[in-house]
């Protein structure tokens, strides 16, 4: 299955050939490159629990090497945005659109001195605000404090870089190893129903205690949630959740250092001006057909212009109006799993389709379920949030729950069938088996899915950047990254499309979990073009 081949793709990560590599990761961050084979770690077989579990281990494992412990006494020995220099590689005295920028980075520490390995982690973006135009960069990292960060010029205009220092590679050492420490950085608390009272206790994936627990258990896929059982109270009374983030930190008091909000996310010093880009007499642009699902994205995935996200790989269409996005859905029964970035669909589609009514399902709070219908035209719009593990300080319904893999199970599926997930956010918060179990698990659902139904089309909206000042050993976009590499991996293998809001929300310039209307706009425009 694929996650042979993802561990094939962790050990290449780490090898001479990082950027022949990079091309197919597909991701504008930067990350390391060590030795090592370039063949499949195993063939391919039936999925079992005693392999899926093999296969999380194996994928941790290489993890930990593609992340190297790098341990530091003191912060002046860290990567300093301020001393480090970025330069235009045979730079011209005239741009064309369409040109590739190439830009090497040379990082130092606050001493001054040069860096001797990499494993930064940096962001890269091109843009032109008075014309609302933005791209995201690739970049390459040589592993010796050296990095190629490359742009495409995609529109005429004037242009500035923006090369940002998210986190040195000694933080990235320190949040992977915080990470994988402990389950225990958010507390979660149920509420069992006992007659007319209530009893509340402490609940979690893992809990260290050694009284009696509630164990909710998924017995196919392996995934499991524990309440602490309270006296004389059935387990089947639990009926609410909520969380809130528990005191306890895996980082040093030198670590906690790196992640003070002004040392996050620091431009980058550059030797060079804004560049002006024109459209050049002999060019042309070459054609490029619709959108399919199976185009796995390069890098950039695109480019805003004019606020409006456009792809590299295909043409897209404009859904701009309530009867255009009408007649694009009639007769679509549409599935909308995850998180409250795939809730914001939902509600877009809410506010600017008026034929769309709510079905009251009698939940509450805004992780109910919801359904909206347009019976006239046949369009069934339902959202449901994934599974535990879900964050929040807000009250919400155990009894909804229900992980993705199990909803996809309840799909028969046609050609009038579109299912749409997201993953990533809630899982910050805990080591990544949990994260790679679950991926494993939607992945298995989806190839049964397609069994049954290949016509059904299947969408993955990858994770959303979010804001810089938030706390960095729960939700950095460092965990997101490793988690959208690792998404990536598992489900290249099946016929899904992709929209790439971790680009998109780059190329835009919002640092925000919930971004703008007009962002979810443009990825709710790439959504129906892949259905219509």
């Amino acid at each position: 299955m694929m996650l042979c081949v993802l561990a094939t793709v962790i050990i290449l990560i780490a090898s001479k050939n990082f950027s022949k590599l990079w091309s197919t990761l597909n991701f504008p961050i930067s990350v390391y490159d060590w030795n090592a084979p370039k063949k499949t770690l195993c063939p391919k077989s039936p999925i079992n629990q005693a392999n899926t579990d093999m296969k999380i281990n194996k994928i941790k494992k290489q993890l930990d090497q593609l992340i190297p412990h790098r341990p530091f006494s003191h912060v002046n020995t860290t990567t300093s945005a301020v001393h480090s220099v970025a330069k235009i590689i045979n730079s011209k005295t005239t741009y064309c659109r369409g040109d590739q920028l190439d830009i090497l980075l040379e990082v130092r520490d606050y001493l001054g001195q040069r860096k001797k390995y990499g494993g930064d982690f940096l962001r890269a973006r091109i843009s032109s605000p008075e014309l609302k135009a933005g791209a995201s960069g690739k970049v390459t990292d040589f592993n010796n404090g050296t990095y190629l960060v490359s742009f495409t010029l995609f529109w005429v205009g004037r242009v500035s870089v923006s090369l940002q220092l998210i986190h040195p590679s000694e933080g990235v050492s320190a949040l992977w190893r915080a990470r994988n420490r402990g389950y225990d950085k958010v507390i979660f608390t149920g509420q069992f129903a006992n007659g007319t009272s209530k009893v509340f206790t402490e609940c979690g994936l893992v809990l260290n205690t050694s009284a009696e627990l509630c164990q909710y258990l998924d017995q196919r896929d392996q995934e499991a949630f524990y309440c602490v059982k309270p006296p004389q109270v059935s387990c089947d009374a639990l009926v609410q959740l909520k969380s809130k983030n528990k005191e306890v930190s895996y980082l040093s008091m030198l670590e906690k250092s790196l992640f003070i909000r002004f040392n996050i996310g620091v431009e980058i010093l550059k030797s060079f001006d804004p560049i002006s880009v024109s459209m050049c007499n002999d060019q042309t642009i070459p054609l490029k057909g619709k959108c399919k699902p199976g185009m796995w994205p390069p890098v950039p995935t695109g480019y805003v212009w004019h606020n409006t996200w456009n792809l590299v790989s295909c043409n897209l269409s404009h859904f701009h109006t309530e009867t255009q996005m009408n007649v694009c859905l009639k007769g679509k029964l549409i599935y909308i799993l995850g998180d409250s970035t795939t809730r914001q669909w939902i509600e877009y589609f809410i506010k600017h389709i008026k034929t769309l009514k709510p079905v009251d399902l009698h939940g509450f709070g805004n992780l109910r379920h919801q359904l909206v219908v347009d019976l006239e035209r046949k369009i069934s719009i339902q959202w449901q949030r994934h599974g535990y593990p879900l964050i929040g300080s807000s009250v919400y319904s155990a009894k909804d729950n229900e992980y993705l893999a199990h909803a996809i199970d309840r799909i028969e599926g046609d050609r009038n069938t579109i299912v749409v997930f997201t993953l990533g956010q809630h899982f910050r918060f805990f080591p990544i088996d949990v994260f790679t179990r679950r991926a494993i698990n939607v992945h298995n659902a989806i190839e049964r899915l397609f069994q049954r139904s290949p016509e059904t089309r299947v969408i993955l909206k990858a994770e959303n950047t979010r804001e810089i000042s938030i706390d960095s050993e729960r939700l950095s976009d460092f965990h997101g990254y490793i988690q959208s590499l690792v998404l990536k991996d598992i489900f290249q293998d099946l016929n899904v499309a992709v929209i790439d809001a971790w680009d998109m929300n780059i190329a835009y310039g919002t640092n925000n979990v919930h971004p703008p209307e007009y962002v979810v706009e443009n990825q709710i425009n790439m959504f129906l073009n892949y259905i219509c």
